[in-house]
This record gives C-alpha cells, sequence and structure tokens, in this order.
C-alpha cells in the first residue's frame, strides 16, 4: 500500500491497550481540565484516529505559523494547516503539566484526550492575521472558517496527546465513520491496489457519481472510498445522517458490488479551498488513497477562490515530494443535452451553457422542498426522494 505522509507506518493517537485506556481515564478524572474548542476537538478525533499521521499532538504557535505560511513545521516536516488548540483561559489549568481535554460536543463534555503541556503560548493579533490570511485567503469574519478559527480564543496549548474517543462521530454513525486504520484494513481485504478518494460535504447528484465513475475507469482504479464529512457544516448544509443514507442508497443501485466503500471522519469543515484541499489529500494518503479526485471550487464556500485554485495549488505551493498520492483534476461536471450523458464540461468545446442540465444549489432545493424531483439527468430518483423527505420535515 501508499506509505501514510512522513512516516512508513500509520500513528494513530488512540489508546488502543484496554488496560492502558482504563488507566487513563480513570486518571483523567483527577486532572485539571478545559472544554475545548469544536474545532480543537476535531483535530483530536483526527490524531486520534490517524489521519494526521505522524502528529503527536498540538502545534506550539511556531509550528502552526510554518504550517500556515509554507506548510512546513519547525522540525522540516510537512503539514498544511496550523492544528491548534486555541483556548480563552487557562484559568482551570494553573500550573499543571498534564490535562483533560473535554468534549464541547457531548452532552455532560466527557474527557475526549488527555495531554502533556509543552508550552502555553499567547497568539498575537498579527499571528492570528496571517494564519487566518494563509489558510483561508481572506479576513472576511462572514467567512464561516474563518469565523470558527478566530472565535476560539488567542491562547495557545500545545503538546502531545493520548485520544480516549472519537466524539460522537462512532456513537452517531457506527456504519459510516471509520479511522485511517479501519479503512487501511479495508482496503487489504478488499485488495485493492489502486483507489481514488471522494470527497463530499453534500449528498451525491448524477454528475458526482459519474466524476467517479470516470476517474475509476481513467485511473484504472480497483475500487473507490467515498468518505465523507460527519463534522459541523455552516447553517444551511443538509445534515450528515441524510447525506449518509442518500449516498449509501446511490453507491447500492448504481456501483458493483464491492468496488466502493462508504465512509465518513469527524471533523468541522473548515470551508477554506485550496488550502484544505491540500489537507483533505494529506489524510486521504494516510487512509490508503492512491489518488484523489479534486474537482471545481473544492471545499470553497461563495466566491472567496477561484474556480482551480484547489488544483493548481498542489504545483504552486505544496513543497516537492511531500505528497505521494496523485490528484485527478476534474472539471464541473454535467449532463450533455447533446451526447446524453455526463461529461466534463471542458471536455465538450462544442457546447454552449444550454446544452447543459444545470441547476443552482437554491433550484434544487426549491424543488425538493415542494416534493418536486430534479431531472433524472441531474439526480437519480431514489436519491432525490430521500432528499425530498428531508425537507418535508423541516
Amino acid at each position: 500500500m501508499i506509505n501514510p505522509v512522513g512516516s512508513a507506518e500509520l500513528q494513530p493517537l488512540f489508546v488502543y491497550d484496554p488496560d492502558t485506556h482504563h488507566k487513563l481515564t480513570h486518571e483523567a478524572e483527577s486532572l485539571p481540565s478545559v472544554v475545548i474548542s469544536s474545532q480543537a476537538a476535531g483535530n483530536a478525533v483526527m490524531m486520534g484516529a490517524g489521519y494526521f499521521s505522524p502528529l503527536k499532538g498540538y502545534m506550539t504557535v511556531a509550528d502552526a505559523m510554518g504550517a500556515a505560511e509554507k506548510m512546513t513545521l519547525t522540525d522540516g516536516s510537512f503539514f498544511p494547516v496550523p492544528v491548534l488548540c486555541l483556548l480563552e483561559s487557562t484559568d482551570a489549568i494553573g500550573d499543571a503539566k498534564r490535562i483533560a481535554l473535554r468534549d464541547p460536543n457531548v452532552e455532560g463534555n466527557p474527557v475526549l484526550a488527555v495531554m502533556d503541556i509543552e508550552a502555553i503560548e499567547e497568539v498575537s493579533d498579527q499571528q492570528m492575521a496571517i494564519m487566518t490570511d494563509k489558510v483561508y485567503r481572506t479576513d472576511d469574519s462572514e467567512h464561516p472558517g474563518v469565523a470558527a478559527f478566530n472565535g476560539q480564543g488567542k491562547i495557545a496549548v500545545s503538546g502531545p496527546i493520548q485520544v480516549l474517543n472519537f466524539s460522537y462521530f462512532q456513537s452517531d454513525f457506527p456504519d459510516t465513520f471509520r479511522t485511517a486504520v479501519e479503512i487501511r484494513n479495508e482496503i487489504q481485504e478488499h485488495g485493492w491496489k489502486k483507489i481514488v478518494a471522494f470527497q463530499t460535504r453534500n449528498p451525491m447528484h448524477l454528475a458526482h457519481e459519474e466524476l467517479c465513475h470516470m476517474a475509476m475507469d481513467r485511473l484504472g482504479c480497483d475500487g473507490l472510498v467515498i468518505h465523507m464529512l460527519l463534522g459541523k457544516l455552516k447553517p444551511g448544509d443538509i445534515p450528515a445522517p441524510v447525506r449518509d443514507a442518500a449516498i449509501r442508497k446511490m453507491v447500492e443501485l448504481y456501483f458493483p458490488p464491492n468496488s466502493a466503500m462508504v465512509t465518513g471522519y469527524g471533523f468541522d469543515m473548515l470551508y477554506a479551498g485550496p488550502r484544505e484541499a491540500v489537507l483533505h489529500a494529506y489524510f486521504r494518503q494516510n487512509m490508503g488513497a492512491t489518488h484523489f479526485i479534486i474537482g471545481r471550487d473544492h471545499a470553497g464556500v461563495g466566491d472567496y477562490y477561484g474556480a482551480f485554485d484547489a488544483q493548481t495549488i498542489f504545483e504552486d505551493e505544496v513543497p516537492a515530494g511531500a505528497l505521494e498520492i496523485e490528484i485527478f483534476k476534474a472539471d464541473h461536471t454535467a449532463w450533455s443535452k447533446k451526447l446524453d450523458k455526463v461529461v466534463m464540461m471542458c471536455e465538450a468545446p462544442d457546447h454552449e451553457k444550454e446544452d447543459f442540465v444545470l441547476l443552482s444549489g437554491t433550484k434544487v432545493r426549491e424543488m425538493l422542498g415542494q416534493g418536486k424531483a430534479p431531472p433524472k439527468e441531474f439526480s437519480r430518483p431514489e436519491v432525490a426522494q430521500i432528499l425530498i423527505d428531508y425537507y418535508q420535515s423541516i
């Protein structure tokens, strides 16, 4: 299989040994503790699951600045975004060197991880501004990622962690949430050698489905891993359980048996466009994918990013040799009325805009809310019905 990033073996931070887990859980109850932000909790889950391997814990400010400015940490290793534990106050910590990190997203705030503190640093306004600009390419407080990042506090607590659970993801999505370790094991069980991954935070319409088929055919892949984000999204996005049901129905009906895995990961969406695309590629390599689909406006929101910035960043900014995973660059896909099939729009030069079936997200939501399925050239009827049921229930 493809190697994890920066290492011959995956290095998940979850405590798998039962005795050690029991002792740590007991110890954590007596440690000073803090309820961390949702973004920091997502970072812990991703480190625990092996997706952020070989990180050992939360970054220092110097490492976070290096990740933001040039995707390189102080030891020379590669990581595309800051992985921070930012707090508004350290009053509950005092002078403790070992603390419990509590989950903000689960009732009762159970302990998510235990941390050995190596540094507590104040992040300056200038440093926050630089990280925001480099990662999100904007300082607009209306950008959901910018708002979440800057709303956590400015005290960075760094050090290695030991992860004790996967927050709500394992209990709420038992059939879908998978660690990078588990996905690698499943890929090996399938006997797949060449694997393409598809990222989604939305239900998959016909164009997405066909894009996956195109990538598999053109790359000669043995398997596809549909890997959906299960964490927090901006208001108005479709909840994870609905997306999960819609994608599973599509795979059941329109993919050959044992050709596609439906999986998910526990992380909040950053909406960071190009930089998030690099992060997506990073942890897809860690989960065992050899190829990763990046299409138009990958991980974008609004009009903050150019249509193909998430593709060009790999040539323009990612350090040479940092990633082994290969990028499958895709254009916008849509149904061609002339050819009577889904095509990449860049591969249909004789087409005008009216030759494609194109619907805005607003129009699709409006139709679904009225109990109307989008045309079959846009969405599979069985998938559309799941979305109709959702919109009519809210």
